[in-house]
């Protein structure tokens, strides 16, 4: 029986996944791939990995929700999210949903590996090319302490809009001839700059500025 860490790995990437699969394969015993959240959650509660690396978007249930998910059933699941996405918004909110870590796809592996052994320590690695961007926060942009609104873009306004009025991220892609992945992407950073905790809450925002009635 092996002793090196079991890894559950969560990306919608099948070649990706496979090639990290070699890569960590002399440390680490990745016990399964899954290619959306929804089976992130399935596969967490079934194998119970010592560790889970997931991409925060995915089909059917994001990376950030799914961990908030599995909180609840397993509060102790430790995840490290693997992502192209290069904003400290992303890593904010990871954080926040208690994740262990927050790596660059773009970066080196060992950069990945460093990260799950402080995940499987308990400690929390962020990308050093983000971590000072993480730590800054919001209270350097003086809009946002004011009113957090009138930091968002036009754009990030419009995708607000139409999510509020009930249209899906997919609907919302279509409409604005955008990748849903790019809706996902406005959609964390809006929740993340006016501290909203999820879609209920952006909602109320958009009704109290007009964007949308009640």
């Amino acid at each position: 029986m092996s002793n090196r860490p079991r890894v559950l790995l969560a990306d919608d990437h099948r070649m990706f996944a496979e090639g990290l699969r070699t890569l960590l394969g002399e440390e680490f015993e990745l016990v399964d791939i899954v290619a959306d959240g929804v089976a992130m959650l399935e596969a967490a509660q079934r194998l119970r990995p010592d560790v889970i690396v997931a991409d925060i978007t995915m089909p059917r249930l994001n990376g950030i929700d799914a961990l908030t998910q599995l909180r609840a059933v397993l509060p102790d699941v430790r995840v490290v999210f693997l992502t192209m996405h290069h904003d400290a918004a992303y890593a904010r909110r990871a954080l926040a949903a208690g994740a262990f870590g927050f790596v660059l796809k773009h970066s080196a592996v060992q950069e990945l590996v460093l990260a799950l052994r402080s995940a499987l320590e308990g400690h929390i690695f962020v990308a050093p090319l983000l971590g000072a961007d993480v730590l800054a926060g919001d209270q350097t942009n003086p809009a946002r302490r004011t009113d957090p609104f009138r930091a968002l873009t036009p754009r990030q306004r419009e995708v607000l809009q139409l999510l509020a009025d009930g249209k899906s991220v997919k609907q919302v892609a279509s409409s604005l001839s955008i990748s849903t992945r790019t809706v996902e992407f406005h959609k964390y950073t809006m929740m993340e700059t006016v501290g909203a905790k999820g879609m209920a809450d952006l909602v109320r925002i958009a009704i109290r500025h007009g964007l949308v009635s009640d």
